[in-house]
C-alpha cells in the first residue's frame, strides 16, 4: 500500500492519476523539456493545478519553488512509483475477441510489462497455439503448473461475466496477487489481492451521459 508522507493511504483519486502523470512527463522527457509547472501539467490533465500541487504535495517536496519541476527526476519518481523500473510479465485469461485485442496491444512499446501466456478452456482452438506475437496460450488446466516457476504475479481476466469469479479463484489458488479485470462481476478476493476493474459498458454509458449534459448545458 502506497502512504503519503502523511503516513496515511493515498487516495484513490491521486492513485488514478500517477500513471497519467508518469505518461507526461516520460513525453517531457523525450520532447527534451527539462522542467515544468503544475500549470502545464494540469493544462494536459485536464484538471486545475491546485490538483496536481496537492497532489505532488502528499509525496514531499518534488519541486523548487521558482523553478517547478525537473522533468527527468519527476520522470523516475513515478517510474520507481509505478515499480515500472523493472519488467512485468502478466497471464491472461479469455482469449476471445477483447483478449486478442489486448495480446495485441503493445503494453511493452510504452511500459515494461507485458502478456506472456494466455489461457482459455479446451475448446478454444488457439488453445495448443501461439499468438502471431509468440505468446503461447494454454489450457486453464495447466496455470497452476505452469506459473510455478514463474515470476508471474498479476493477471487480466476478459472471460464471460458469469466465469470471473471462477477464474479468480483458480488465479489466486496459482498464486496471482494482483487482477485486472474486465467484466462487470464484482469479484471476492481477500485483503492481500488486489482487484481493479474495468468495466467498459459503464466507462461508455459514462461518457454518452456526459454528452448528453453538454448538449443540454448548451441549449
Amino acid at each position: 500500500m502506497v502512504v503519503t508522507k502523511f503516513n496515511e493511504e493515498l487516495p484513490k483519486a491521486t492513485a488514478k492519476r500517477l500513471p497519467q502523470y508518469y505518461r507526461i512527463f516520460k513525453q517531457l522527457v523525450a520532447d527534451k523539456v527539462d522542467r515544468t509547472n503544475s500549470q502545464e501539467i494540469a493544462k494536459k490533465l485536464g484538471v486545475d493545478s491546485a490538483t496536481v500541487r496537492r497532489d505532488f504535495s502528499l509525496f514531499g517536496e518534488l519541486g523548487r519553488r521558482g523553478y517547478g519541476y525537473d522533468t527527468v527526476a519527476l520522470r523516475n519518481f513515478f517510474s520507481n512509483l509505478l515499480g515500472d523500473s523493472a519488467e512485468t510479465n502478466i497471464a491472461l485469461v479469455g482469449v476471445g475477441n477483447l483478449g486478442r485485442a489486448l495480446i495485441h496491444y503493445r503494453f511493452h512499446d510504452r511500459n515494461k510489462m507485458r502478456i506472456t501466456q494466455a489461457y482459455d478452456v479446451a475448446g478454444n482452438p488457439l488453445v495448443g497455439t501461439k499468438t502471431e506475437d509468440g505468446v503461447p496460450v494454454y489450457n486453464i488446466s495447466d496455470i497452476k503448473k505452469n506459473l510455478a516457476d514463474t515470476n508471474i504475479e498479476t493477471a487480466i481476466i476478459s472471460v464471460q461475466s458469469d466465469r470471473a469469479q471462477e477464474v479468480a479463484d483458480i488465479l489466486i489458488d496459482a498464486g496471482i496477487k494482483g487482477i485486472l479485470n474486465f467484466t462487470p462481476r464484482r469479484l471476492e478476493v481477500s485483503d492481500d489481492i488486489t482487484v481493479q476493474s474495468v468495466d467498459l459498458t459503464s466507462e461508455l454509458q459514462t461518457l454518452l451521459f456526459f454528452m448528453q449534459d453538454k448538449k443540454a448545458s448548451n441549449q
